[in-house]
């Protein structure tokens, strides 16, 4: 929430109440598979807890803020959205941060109401200055809609610009020129090949269910500007196209300072000016042909922000010309930074801060772990951070061997280089090999700058302890970064000292320890300042926000795992006997609707006003737009598995013209639709082996020569006590039985007392029992077999994993499930006896209920009894 601010008077907060009641509503709107989309993203429990497949919750959130935008607002100007929420003038000019003198609200409210503040606003700049209403002018004045998703480091928006896209061109397909077909990515900075690669690697199949995957997949193509070619390489007024560039590849703009003069340049400088000019201009015409483009900014703060006066001008005149010559349908803009001079951008429409980064496990703790060195000079300061970061960081290393990092940031090369001498030595004294050391500033080699930028997070990675100017803050992506320190004051400053300290920041999997931010007395003013005017927080609150959410990466231990084979029902949908009558395409009638202009005036009439029709009433032409009979042909042929030419020839028959009008898809597919309905499904019981760990859908990854194959959990801190790891059993043999991965991550004490009894008694006795491996957590379609389906109350069917399973080595296998009473359904115990019954000689299923948080005797004693029956 934005600091200060009544959580009613703050968009983002405002529009989360509407698009909570919205995702309730199963994302009701003029288009149904926006919610197949979204609910994809969310899984469902058994209990109906809802966990997300892929996305991050503030990735997932600023999605469906987009969407709720997009299709139930009907992609607003961010200037209607204010009046829209806020009908009240004194609420709208709070939301929109105007607060003016008493006089200037009486001089203007008077000549011309509302209106007239906004006026002023626009057109007048001293005005603007003296109430600091740079942002809001920038609101009023966008001639497109343009929203800003603020979202703190490390969340991933560069993902969640890639889960727009890819919606939105999965809504193209659905629903022919409604959506965005073509997408511009503006990446910041020069760092085009990074946001290629970031875009290129989403897994765009843990955001689109299967049917709008395998059309996105095949239809989108990611390109970029590169310097020695004159065009975008795209074929103009194409589709499904996502450009990656940076401003200065495609603005048109005359070169500015000295050499904006191109008289006083020789020959060939002046040649090469035109000719980037030249070519920048031709790639910008070719980006303007692509249509229902969406322009993206991914850290818009480069845009906006800090860089307001000056950066800002740059790209808008980019957006402005692409708007004026295409139909821009959206902009929006990604950023960490949504303040600038303290002012809220108030194109924010989606907001998620530091503080709430930190409580959700994305971002390392820095809570009591913000230290500050006073009346210490700057070989004392360095002295105290090594002597710190080598006792406290000195054997920390990430999941992949990668070992800790410090980060050392200087203001000046001569700074540098005065003080390397001092770190290698001071590095020698405390056990470190100096060649661990490493100075990076702009002047470095292109092999340094290299290394630094691309290979920084390479477990083989020497070196542990950099010394940067000019480097390293912004876009410096190094998970085994845990501390960073700000030797002497930066006085020139430009947001630097925020963006150094938080590097260390971003979180990774399996961390316990608090990242650690070390300060000289001058920057802690500086930071605090910086934090306030660009996140609007404080260094307090940094300071004593607590994580409340892990991570962790659970390690897959024993990968050949024999199957359980098991006799289950399984439906089928089958073509009913009979051959399918031939398939007949004819073009359907579609009646053109129409299109009608009213002019409204209001005139005076007695004592009142109304409403009248000034110049009647006018029809207006609509012109339906035609899609190309083979994109129709390959989408309906995939959509429902026909043959790809036979449909073609029968579309060619119905439109020798090869166009197809747009409104004529609908009554095609129900053409299609009506002729295809002879399937029917059908039970039959049937042997399969059901794999407990299917390898393919977890992450593979090399460690120390050794192939591990590993995925990520998250849970809330209030349950770190449930996690069990291997280690603690290593003396126990027991431990061999069990722990196909680690740690376990059980969902109740229960769980874990049930586990922890079994293993005490197989210590002790492990009789003809193969194994037991606790299997409640893994729910992933893509990671194991080992699911069951069940009908619950409401009719509607779920997947249900089981906690625990005992195998013998005889073959026969116990599911044990352990459950509150509160939490007891029937329908799904129904659904585990069918298929104990479809299994009498190999099978049993048995449910433990507990009110306590330990299992309990009896119901030790069942399980017991089980694993020991037979035994004298």
């Amino acid at each position: 929430m934005e600091p200060h601010t009544k959580t009613d008077l703050f968009v983002p907060s405002k529009l989360k109440e509407k698009i909570v009641q919205w995702r309730d509503n199963n994302y009701h709107c003029d288009y149904p598979a926006i919610s197949e989309i979204l609910n994809y993203s969310i899984m469902e429990s058994e209990t109906g807890e809802r966990s997300l497949r892929f996305l991050r919750r503030a990735q997932f959130e600023a999605l469906e803020t987009y969407w709720y935008l997009r299709l139930v607002e009907k992609t607003p100007h961010i200037f209607e959205l204010y009046k829209e929420l806020y009908d009240d003038p004194v609420k709208l000019f709070r939301a929109l941060g105007i607060k003016l003198s008493d006089e200037d609200y009486v001089r203007l409210l008077s000549s011309g109401g509302p209106d007239s503040v906004f006026r002023e606003i626009k057109t007048n700049d001293e005005f603007v200055k003296r109430y600091r209403l740079e942002t809001v002018r920038e609101s009023l004045t966008l001639g497109y809609p343009s929203y800003i998703l603020a979202l703190a480091m490390g969340s991933g928006k560069t993902v969640l610009i890639g889960g727009i896209i890819a919606t939105e061109f999965s809504m193209a397909v659905e629903y022919p020129n409604k959506f965005v077909k073509n997408a511009l990515v503006f990446a910041p900075g020069k760092t085009i090949l990074g946001a290629l690669k970031e875009l290129s690697d989403v897994p765009y199949e843990k955001i689109l269910p299967p049917r709008f995957y395998r059309h996105f997949m095949s239809s989108m193509k990611i390109t970029y500007t590169q310097d020695d070619q004159k065009d975008v390489p795209i074929v103009r007024r194409s589709s499904f196209n996502i450009i990656i560039t940076n401003t200065e590849k495609i603005r048109i703009q005359r070169p500015t300072g000295r050499g904006s003069n191109l008289t006083l340049l020789n020959y060939k400088d002046k040649e090469k000016i035109e000719e980037q000019q030249e070519m920048a201009n031709l790639r910008l015409q070719t980006i303007a042909s692509l249509p229902n483009l969406a322009i993206f900014s991914d850290e818009a703060h480069h845009t906006y922000g800090q860089a307001l006066d000056e950066e800002l001008k740059k790209v808008r005149r980019t957006v402005d010309y692409l708007a004026e010559n295409t139909n821009v349908i959206v902009v929006v803009n990604t950023t960490g930074t949504p303040y600038y001079k303290k002012q809220m951008l108030r194109d924010v429409v989606y907001w998620y801060g530091l503080s709430q980064g930190i409580k959700d496990g994305i971002l390392k703790e820095v809570k009591d772990s913000i230290i500050a060195f006073e009346n210490v000079d700057m070989d004392e300061f360095v002295k105290k951070v090594l002597d710190d970061f080598v006792k406290d960081y000195g054997h920390t290393a990430i999941y992949d061997g990668s070992k800790s990092k410090l980060a050392i940031y200087l203001p000046q090369t001569d700074d540098l280089r005065k003080i390397k001498p001092l770190v290698e030595n001071h590095v020698r004294e405390l056990g470190l090999d100096p060649s661990t050391v490493l100075e990076v500033d702009n002047k470095s080699p292109d092999s340094v700058k290299d290394f630094f930028n691309n290979r920084i997070n390479e477990p083989q990675n020497p070196h542990r302890i950099y010394l940067l100017v000019n480097m390293g803050t912004e876009g410096w992506n190094c998970p085994s970064l845990f501390a960073t320190a700000l030797a002497r004051k930066l006085k020139t400053s430009n947001n630097f000292v925020l963006q150094a300290a938080s590097r260390c920041l971003r979180q990774i999997p399996d961390n316990k320890k608090k990242a650690r931010i070390y300060l000289s007395r001058d920057n802690v003013s500086i930071l605090d300042s910086q934090l306030r005017e660009t996140f609007g927080e404080t260094l307090q609150i940094l300071d004593t926000t607590k994580q409340e959410l892990r991570r962790e990466r659970i390690v897959i231990r024993k990968a050949e795992i024999p199957p359980i084979l098991i006799r289950k029902k399984i439906r089928r949908v089958s073509r009913i006997q009979g051959e399918l009558p031939e398939l007949r395409i004819q073009e359907p009638k579609v009646e053109k609707s129409d299109a009608r202009m009213i002019v409204y005036d209001v005139r005076e009439r007695e004592d009142r006003r109304r409403l009248l029709v000034e110049s009647g009433v006018q029809a207006l032409d609509v012109s339906d737009e035609p899609e190309d009979i083979y994109f129709v042909s390959v989408e309906l042929a995939e959509t429902y598995r026909l043959g790809l030419e036979k449909l073609y020839d029968l579309l060619r028959k119905a439109y020798p013209s090869g166009d197809i009008p747009t409104t004529h898809l609908f009554k095609l597919k129900e053409q299609i639709e009506s002729q295809l309905k002879n399937y029917e499904i059908t039970e039959e019981t049937v042997e399969v082996a059901l794999a407990l760990v299917k390898l393919d859908g977890f992450e593979r990854e090399e460690r120390n020569g050794n192939t591990v194959y590993t995925a990520e959990i998250i849970f809330h801190k209030d349950r770190e006590d449930l996690l069990l790891r291997y280690e603690q059993f290593k003396e126990s043999r027991g431990k061999e039985l069990t722990f196909h991965y680690s740690p376990y991550n059980m969902d109740s004490h229960p769980e874990k007392d049930f586990f922890l009894a079994l293993i005490d008694a197989l210590d002790e006795d492990p009789d003809n029992i193969d194994n037991i491996f606790f299997t409640g957590a893994i729910t992933d379609a893509k990671k194991t077999d080992f699911l069951f389906e069940y009908k619950d109350k409401k009719g509607k069917w779920r997947t249900y994993t089981p906690d625990f399973v005992v195998r013998k080595k005889n073959g026969k296998i116990l599911i044990v499930e352990i459950k509150g009473e509160i939490f007891r359904e029937e329908t799904k115990e129904i659904a585990l006896k069918e298929i104990e019954n479809l299994n009498p000689d190999r099978l049993k299923y048995e449910v433990l209920f507990t009110k306590a948080d330990e299992i309990g005797f009896d119901n030790k004693r069942k399980v017991e009894q089980w694993i020991y029956e037979g035994k004298q």
